[in-house]
This record gives structure tokens, sequence and C-alpha cells, in this order.
């Protein structure tokens, strides 16, 4: 076999929910670069899977990911783990994805759970459209700077959250994008697995008193779309004379009129050539 990189999906929570396909691909390839090793150990102990691994995170991650590469090239076939859920979403796995599509190695990748997609499937949310936007800077001005860019997303939106971070974080969203619905999805498919569909002050009203245990998913509602304004034809017309006194041709005032009031440029057209027959 080639070398290549190997993206494996490992459970969130339940150890059952790993694959048959996963097992076979990590007792078949010749080492496993895994976030924490004494985690995956832990992993690999339960279906008595034994191979070598090495440590690839967010610390070691710029000098290990050339190391992990050679060997690749050389001819290894290596799998790639975090601790939880899918490398290189929101992990610095993303980072050697990125190395390897550099140099050439080919990536392969082997499906897994994902918190954000089950915890979008939970929350009772739009999920038609959605973003996500892992997780929320550790420092107050970014983290606010992060909220005020998303202020008119209308898509739901997926944060993950630290429990000794959610009293702030639902502050901050309250006070920058005011009341809307929530859901806070913890512990995803361990037993003490918990959706709370709510609204974002009855949350940062419940957490400023109570803090939460596990691993946490935020899922929000988008923002609403704008009022459409309502205009009447004579009212439009009015305003496209206003701009032909500013200087601009009938034709587009008329435009401009249509697309601010959402009547048909023609209708505003018409009444406004007969100004000057």
């Amino acid at each position: 076999m080639s070398g290549k990189l190997i993206l494996i999906g490992t459970p969130i929570g339940n150890l059952g929910d790993i694959s048959p396909r996963a097992l076979e691909t990590l007792e078949q390839c010749d080492f496993i670069a895994a976030e924490d090793t004494r985690v995956t150990l832990k992993l690999l102990n339960h279906f008595g899977i034994k191979k070598p691994m090495v440590s690839y995170h967010q610390h070691n991650r710029n000098g290990r990911g050339g190391e992990i590469c050679q060997r690749i090239e050389a001819g290894e076939v290596c799998c790639l783990v975090t601790d939880a859920g899918m490398p290189a979403i929101s992990d610095p796995g993303e980072d050697l994805v990125a190395l390897c599509a550099e140099r050439g190695v080919e990536v392969g990748c082997v499906p897994g759970p994902t918190a954000a997609a089950t915890a979008v499937a939970l929350s009772g949310l739009p999920s038609g459209r959605f973003c996500f936007e892992g997780f929320l800077s550790v420092a107050k001005p970014g983290r606010r700077e992060h909220l005020e860019s998303l202020k008119d997303e209308r898509r739901t939106m997926v944060f993950y959250e630290a429990p000794h971070k959610l009293a702030a974080t639902l502050r901050d969203m309250v006070k920058t994008w005011g009341d809307r619905r929530c859901a806070i999805v913890r512990e995803l498919t361990k037993i003490h697995e918990e959706v709370i569909r709510t609204t974002l002050c009855a949350a940062a009203e419940r957490y400023s008193e109570e803090s939460p245990r596990g691993e946490i998913v935020l899922v929000i509602e988008g923002a609403a779309p704008p009022e459409k304004q309502t205009m009447s034809l004579e009212e439009a017309v009015e305003q496209a004379r206003a701009l032909c006194a500013e200087g601009l041709s009938a034709s587009e005032a008329a435009k401009t009129a249509a697309r601010q009031s959402g009547l048909r440029k023609g209708d505003i057209y018409r009444l406004l050539s007969e100004d000057g027959e």
C-alpha cells in the first residue's frame, strides 16, 4: 500500500458509534497520529488494536507535521485521529491536511461522528442552511468582534464552548444580538446527554447561577430577515423624481426606486416619463 494520510472519525462519546471501516483502517495502517495518545490508547485497547502512535496537536503541529509527511512519502500509511469526532474540523489536523496537499501527499477519509451536525439535528432550529463558527476567542475583544460580525447572519449558527465560559458567552450574545431561540446541547451520545431548547435570555439567566458540565455545542437561531419597505407607486415615483433632480437619469432613478420599493421599474418609469410630456 502506498503512503497516505487517512482521517478517521472517532466516537464523540459512545464507543459503539465507531464504524467497522474505521476499525479496519486503524488495524491496517502503519502508525497513528493522535491529538492525545493517552485518549486514543483507551480507544485502541477497547477494540484490541495495537499500533505505534505519535502525538500531533496544537503545540507541536509545526514540526511534527513535516515528520509525519516524510514517513508517508517514504511509503507509510498514517491514520489521523482527534480525541473525539472528525479530525481537521476546528482541529489542528487542518494544518496537516493542508501540508499534505502542498506536498502532493494523498489524503483519504473515513467519516465519523461530528458534534456540530449532530447538535443541529437535535436543536429543533432550521437546518437547511447553517454555519459552523467553532470556538470563540478567549479574549473578550476578539470574542465580541466575532459576535458582532455575525449580527446579521441569517443562517443557524453553531459554536463549541467550554462549560466554564458558557455564562460569559451567553451574556455577550444577548448584548450583541438580543434574544433569540437557541439550543444548548451537552454530553452528546454520553449517559448524561442533554438538549435544552430555550432562548438566549433565559439561558443567560439560568447559567448565571448554574455551572454546566461536559462539552457543549451552542446552536443559535439566525437573524430575522430585514423587513421589506412598503411604498405606494405614487411615493416611489416621487422618490424617482427626487433622484432625477439630483442628477440621475430617469432610467436609473426608476431602477433605484424600484429596488427600494419592491415595485416594478417599468411602472415607475412610465409615470416618470409622463412628467416630460
